[in-house]
């Protein structure tokens, strides 16, 4: 009975502190020395481990190859999903696969590590790696038979088109049915295309029939697909390349309208919120503050306010509170007994604002070069910030060196909450706005100030 007991506790045991291993190696090797694994949460990645990479000699193709390698262990607790492996912190520098109670072993080419990806150990990613290259395989035969056409409308290609979509269909039912049950299922189904019955003889037919189709098979509910990059970059896809133009104007109205039809489909109040955050940063890479207005304007805004985060609304818009085409913020001064602002400031056609200290060499060697030159410039005027930590010595120099212009104190420097509004991390920093205080340029130097203005 006691030798029962004890193996029984063996069992448990062994049960219990049982490891599932996720090996991952890069060829050619990267000069990195370390890899962070996180889990996929909506827009979100959650820690999970983190470990060192080695180098190791594998034969590849029959040659021997120094490859970089990492092995991280996981609990068999350890929930399915999306994984990211992170490598690099910019550019191509994670690699994405599904875990779902199995071991992981993998290979890629860390410069393309999505495309490279080779799987030697896990059924789930076996298979859908699987599935990606034969679809893709049909998908491209049916595809260059309807560009054939698309360039020479008066080609009968209808058999041949049938024949392949045929066996576009036949292989997403074989690997639907394959991986029945299986982690990866919802994406079997969620990555087949939406392909006409009858091959399209004109382009904006063709057009027309992907933007509408587009979302055929995605299923915003689906909590698998939430919890992966998918939908994520099935969305940017559309937004980015499904729905472009060469027109400026354009593209941006194209923006607005495919961002909409997204977040219309979206019934989850919380992943809403997430994909809306997600766009912003997106479209903060590029600068376009237009469409970022437009989003809190036209969508965050109107969440309940228990699920908008004031903390990243205040930061982003703090972010590009100074950007080329924003009203620049604020403030005001006394002048001469007068109490002036900013905003209401209208006695030239457009302003240098410029932040400076007495105590910065490259300012006393720049700033009489701009007032000289502006002197010359009577539709403009200067408002000149000075960042002290004592007004003595900035109250001699402004009498003597710096009249005609709007001389500003501003203590405490570079804590100085209207240098700080401004994002001020060095002097002199130049900004030139309009008569509406509009900003239209941030130049970095003297001359690129001179530069500019000479085209106004």
């Amino acid at each position: 009975m006691t030798k029962k007991i004890l193996a029984l506790f063996l069992l448990i045991s062994s049960i219990s502190y049982a490891q599932y291993t996720i090996k991952g190696a890069m060829s050619p090797e990267i000069k990195t020395d370390w890899v962070i694994l996180y889990r996929l949460e909506g827009t979100k990645q959650v820690f999970v481990n983190n470990t060192t990479i080695q180098t190791d000699s594998v034969m590849i193709s029959g040659k021997k190859q120094a490859v970089s390698s990492f092995q991280i262990k996981l609990p068999t607790s350890a929930k399915p999903g999306a994984y990211r492996a992170t490598y690099k912190l910019e550019g191509a520098g994670f690699v994405d696969f599904f875990f779902n109670k199995e071991n992981v072993s993998f290979i890629f080419n860390p410069e393309y590590p999505q495309q490279s990806i080779a799987f030697s150990a896990s059924s789930e990613n076996k298979i859908y790696t699987d599935f990606l290259s034969d679809v893709s395989i049909v998908q491209q035969k049916l595809d260059s038979i309807q560009v054939a056409v698309l360039k020479n409308p008066s080609l009968d290609l209808a058999k041949e088109y049938n024949m392949a979509l045929k066996k576009v269909d036949s292989v997403q039912a074989i690997y639907a049915q394959l991986t029945e049950g299986k982690y990866v299922a919802p994406f079997v189904k969620a990555s087949s295309r939406s392909n006409p019955p009858k091959i399209f003889t004109s382009i904006n037919g063709y057009i027309d029939n992907i933007t509408k189709t587009y979302f055929d098979g995605l299923d915003f509910s689906n909590k698998t697909l939430v919890n992966s990059s998918f939908l994520t970059n099935r969305m940017l896809d559309y937004i980015f390349y499904i729905n472009y133009t060469e027109n400026e104007k354009e593209q941006q109205a194209l923006f607005k309208t495919s961002i909409k039809t997204i977040l219309d489909k979206i019934d989850d109040i919380t992943y809403k919120r997430d994909i809306i955050q997600f766009l912003i940063e997106q479209f903060e890479e590029t600068k376009n503050l237009e469409i970022i207005d437009y989003l809190f304007e036209k969508h965050y805004n109107n969440l309940p306010v228990t699920l908008q985060n004031k903390k990243f609304k205040e930061e982003k818009l703090a972010l590009f509170a100074i950007e080329v085409g924003r009203i620049a913020p604020d403030f005001s001064w006394q002048e001469n007994g007068r109490n002036l602002k900013l905003s209401t400031l209208n006695d030239a056609e457009n302003y240098v604002l410029v932040f400076w200290s007495t105590s910065c060499s490259h300012c006393l060697r720049e700033i009489p070069q701009l007032h000289t030159y502006m002197n010359s410039k009577p539709n403009m005027n200067v408002i000149a910030f000075g960042l002290e930590n004592d007004a003595m010595v900035w109250e001699t120099y402004t009498k003597n060196n710096l009249k005609g212009w709007h001389n500003v104190l501003g203590l405490n420097k570079w804590e100085n909450k209207t240098a700080r509004t401004y994002q001020v991390y060095a002097t002199p920093t130049y900004i030139i706005l309009d008569k509406n205080k509009k900003i239209i340029a941030k130049p970095n130097e003297f001359k690129d100030v001179k530069e500019f203005i000479e085209k106004l």
